[in-house]
């Protein structure tokens, strides 16, 4: 067993430490409650997904951000201060968990498709440190250009980050841990020694099962006391 500072804990974000709906809609929902983007960016947004949709469907759907072109990136510091104290609410079991995690002394990430603005608001509600790793958007002249800074922070792309953040603190993936509640994220999960598929739908469900994994159900609030994490033998693991 490597000692604590070698041990990862990389959390996916929406559906797993956080329940519906996404970071991105609760923000974009603001945008729209201050008049900050209307029917123009809409337009402009549905155009780009009907360009893209026929020979790159994933970016239509996930890379697709031209809603936000030309706003300031002020606007989700902005939005952080208008939460209420609490807000946004995360799954209690979630939250035991990154808790669990950080009085161990493992490093704790949070690896996310969701816009890294808004996921550095949760980290910062997390009841100790956690680096993010998110979707990050262009910026010219302190507003959005409408275009990723990078790559959408999804399947694949979520386990070359967790590789990179092993080769770069000296993480021992085989006993780092990993918790998702999609099947996109599976590669993340695959990636680390102690993946838990979290809110699993029916198909992870049976990934995990077949595979092995343990899941947890984060999304029942009234039984929201987690269990501390099991330490997995290899065999189970993998």
């Amino acid at each position: 067993m490597s000692s604590p500072q070698r041990i990862g804990a990389f959390f996916d974000l929406d559906g797993t430490l956080l329940p519906a709906p996404s970071l991105e809609w609760r923000f974009v929902g603001h945008l729209l409650a201050q008049d900050e983007i209307g029917g123009a960016d809409v337009a402009r947004w549905l155009a780009r997904f009907a360009k893209t949709l026929r020979h790159d469907p994933r970016d239509a759907t996930l890379g697709n951000k031209l809603h936000l072109a030309g706003l300031r990136e002020s606007l989700a510091a902005n939005w952080a201060d208008s939460l209420a104290p609490g807000s946004p609410e995360l799954f209690a079991g979630g939250v035991e968990r990154v808790a669990w995690h950080i009085a161990q002394g493992h490093r704790v990430f949070l690896v996310s498709g969701t816009l890294a603005c808004l996921a550095r608001v949760v980290a910062h509600r997390l009841p100790g440190a956690a680096e993010v790793c998110a979707t990050e958007l262009e910026v010219r002249d302190a507003r959005w250009t409408g275009r990723l800074a990078g790559e959408h922070m999804s399947g694949e792309a979520k386990a070359r980050t967790v590789r990179s953040l092993a080769a770069r603190f000296g993480l021992s993936l085989w006993d780092s841990y990993a918790y998702g509640n999609s099947v996109s994220d599976l590669p993340m999960l695959d990636s680390v020694g102690h993946p838990v598929a979290v809110n699993p739908p029916a198909r992870l469900r049976r990934i995990a099962r077949s595979e092995g994994w343990p899941s947890a159900d984060w999304g029942n609030r009234s039984a929201a006391s987690a269990s501390r994490p099991r330490h997995l033998s290899p065999r189970e693991a993998r």
